[in-house]
């Protein structure tokens, strides 16, 4: 049925800026605390108040910026969004709207198919958030939450030209990555730190003309935003295919029925009365500040993977994983740093065992039990033969549940290699007297039985004997004459 119809995509992100204090107010921009908490006068609108602009939220927009290859405007004006909901205090909201910081920018995603995709970005501009309804908060009514008004948000509009909700999450996963890796954001989207509002329009496959479009608000996970697209363009489609018309609409996304539901009639600019805030100054940022930014950037995700390729012999694979977010690269090089096995050997168990262990803890690499230098201690006792990779992992579950230290748990459980000539000669001694028939066999030309042998050294030893002295001993004492 869709064939007949070509998607056309635009997402307008709302990503909250990663700052100590509030947009236009010095209160705590910090996530939660009980209600009402963490709202000043100025927040709450109290008359006589007046804004006053967090000059660390310009630093980072020029950031992002420079990041798209965007332009920086000169000279920006704050506006007044008009519009009057129960958690707007002041009847309006301070944004952007003719001159927003930046504008015309251009993203490349990588595409399914191994291709490159180039996206434009309308603007992105600087706006407060405002608070949050919180329903059946007693008795059946609605409470008003204000600590997140005035909370610094960017707000990112794309370009209409995304054509698919695979291309629309892989463009969102580049916007957390950028905000994530510039410190501008802490990518928390249980937390509502990106939150997306969705786009999406029909046209007949081939044409110019773009379709009507819905509105689909406030989506706060990769999922959903697939799953809402997906949804809509089928709703849009089976609408279109039975001779009915798609209205411009703002619509909610329902996971649990995996659909969507109108909310209100689409507005439009004219609705919501922008002019410039009497209250706030036009801001200048000029090109020394520019420039000054520039100089900082930090190394984002995509440069640092081509690095741990490059400067540690990781494979594509594992620089994706270990580049996930800033917290679980800066942790890897502090484990490979220590490492006297090498940053190889530290990939191989932040990919399997730790990352396995974070999984199934539910947590993230920052809530990790362990520190880096603690697993670079397990490392070493494996590069240095004192563990088996058996034994490894026996040590690694006593320091995740303990927080222990490699040497402090191998010392306490025994859990040291086996490595003594004499000690090991000795066991095996003891398993080929055990097994007279397997040991026939062995002489005999069935050499797959040593398997067994060396199972059962093992067994006989916890795990703990050294697999290579082991081997050589077993072929030692099987090749003797009787």
């Amino acid at each position: 049925m869709t064939e007949r119809w070509q998607p056309v995509i635009g997402l307008e992100l709302h990503m909250r800026l990663k700052t100590a204090s509030k947009m236009f107010s010095g209160a705590a921009s910090a996530y939660g605390g009980a209600p009402n908490t963490r709202a000043c006068a100025v927040d709450i609108a109290l008359p006589g108040v007046l804004p006053v602009l967090n000059g660390g939220v310009l630093k980072m927009a020029v950031a992002f910026g420079i990041v798209i290859n965007a332009r920086i405007a000169e000279r920006s004006v704050f506006a007044r969004k008009n519009y009057f909901y129960p958690d707007l205090p002041k009847g309006y909201q301070i944004s952007q709207y003719e001159s927003p910081i930046v504008e015309d920018g251009q993203l490349e995603i990588a595409l399914d198919d191994g291709g490159v995709k180039s996206v434009g970005i309308e603007r992105a501009h600087l706006e407060e958030d405002a608070g949050k309804s919180v329903h059946g908060a007693a008795d059946g009514m609605t409470g008003v939450d204000l600590n997140r008004a005035g909370t610094p948000l960017m707000e990112i509009v794309s370009r209409p030209q995304l054509a698919s909700a695979g291309e629309a999450v892989a463009y969102m996963k580049k916007i957390h990555s950028i905000g994530c890796f510039l410190g501008i954001c802490d990518g928390n989207m249980q937390e509502g730190s990106l939150r997306c509002d969705v786009n999406v329009s029909l046209k007949p496959a081939g044409a110019k003309r773009l379709g009507v479009r819905a509105e689909i608000k406030n989506l706060n996970s990769f999922r959903f935003v697939e799953r809402a697209i997906r949804h809509e363009i089928k709703r849009q489609a089976a609408l279109l295919e039975s001779g009915g018309e798609v209205a411009q609409e703002t619509r909610l996304y329902d996971p649990d029925l995996d659909a969507t539901r109108p909310m209100r009639g689409k507005e439009e600019a004219e609705d919501y009365r922008y002019f410039p805030d009497p209250d706030l100054l036009p801001v200048a940022i000029p090109p020394s500040l520019v420039d000054e930014v520039r100089a900082a950037l930090p190394e984002l995700q995509e440069q640092m993977r081509e690095r741990f390729v490059r400067d540690y012999g990781l494979s594509q694979a594992d620089a994706v994983q270990l580049t996930a977010s800033p917290e679980m690269a800066a942790w890897f090089e502090d484990c490979a740093g220590a490492c006297g096995g090498g940053p190889q050997l530290a990939a191989n168990w932040m990919t399997g065992a730790l990352s396995a262990a974070l999984n199934h803890a539910g947590i993230g690499i920052a809530d990790c039990p362990l520190d880096a230098r603690r697993l670079a201690g397990l490392l070493d006792r494996i590069a240095d033969g004192t563990l088996t990779g058996n034994t490894a992992r026996k040590v690694f579950d006593e320091m995740w549940r303990t927080g222990a230290g490699a040497d402090e748990v191998i010392a306490g459980k025994g859990l040291a290699q086996i490595s003594d000539t004499g000690e090991l000669a000795a066991v095996i001694a003891e398993v080929l007297a055990n097994s007279e028939k397997q040991v026939a066999q062995y002489r005999s030309g069935k050499e797959k039985v040593f398997g067994y042998f060396v199972g059962q050294v093992m067994k006989a030893t916890q795990g703990r004997a050294n697999p290579a002295e082991v081997n050589r001993l077993l072929k030692e004492s099987l090749e003797k004459a009787d």
